[in-house]
């Protein structure tokens, strides 16, 4: 058997969460979204080295930021079957919600949730594909200009604004 360039169980991405609580990162992981933790790595100083969870198909790993090093939440998407239950577990779990679920023009439902340690995920379902002349339409329809803007105005950071580039 040859030795694959992308190890089984992983995928040509991974997203890696510097977090300032790892085991609380995790916890909440495991009630938002039925996280499964495949391992905690933690040093003689108690920090977490190494962390890793499963949330569907994908892995996520995760470690203690250093107390020097400046904040930097993840962002994360995640689509799974249902944006709006997932969204409302999310929120029971600890997190708080940022955007409720909304229906936009390129046929995803998106709901987002930031989590007590300030990362903030993208919940998302794909309920129609949607052809690029539909979606130019969309452009001007009433409905999604609205749902757009109700989006793209959601505070991602209370009290500053971030460069989102």
């Amino acid at each position: 058997m040859s030795v694959q360039p992308v190890p089984q169980g992983y995928s040509t991405v991974t997203p890696w969460i510097i977090s300032r609580d790892t085991l609380q990162l995790i916890d909440y992981l495991k009630r938002a979204f039925g996280a499964v933790e495949l391992a905690c790595l933690v040093g003689a100083d108690g920090t977490v080295e190494h962390a890793e969870v499963r949330i569907g198909d994908s892995v996520v790993m995760m470690f203690d930021a250093r107390p020097e090093w400046p904040p930097t939440p993840a962002f994360l998407r995640l689509y799974v079957e249902d944006a709006d239950a997932v969204h409302r577990q999310a929120v029971a779990a600890g997190g708080t919600s940022v955007t409720e679920v909304t229906h936009l023009s390129f046929g995803d439902r998106v709901g987002r949730v930031r989590d007590p340690l300030g990362n903030l995920y993208w919940i998302q379902t794909h309920v129609e594909d949607v052809s690029p002349q539909e979606m130019q339409r969309r452009f001007g329809d009433p409905e999604f200009t609205k749902a757009m803007e109700y989006v793209q105005g959601a505070d991602f950071f209370p009290g500053r604004k971030p460069d989102l580039g």
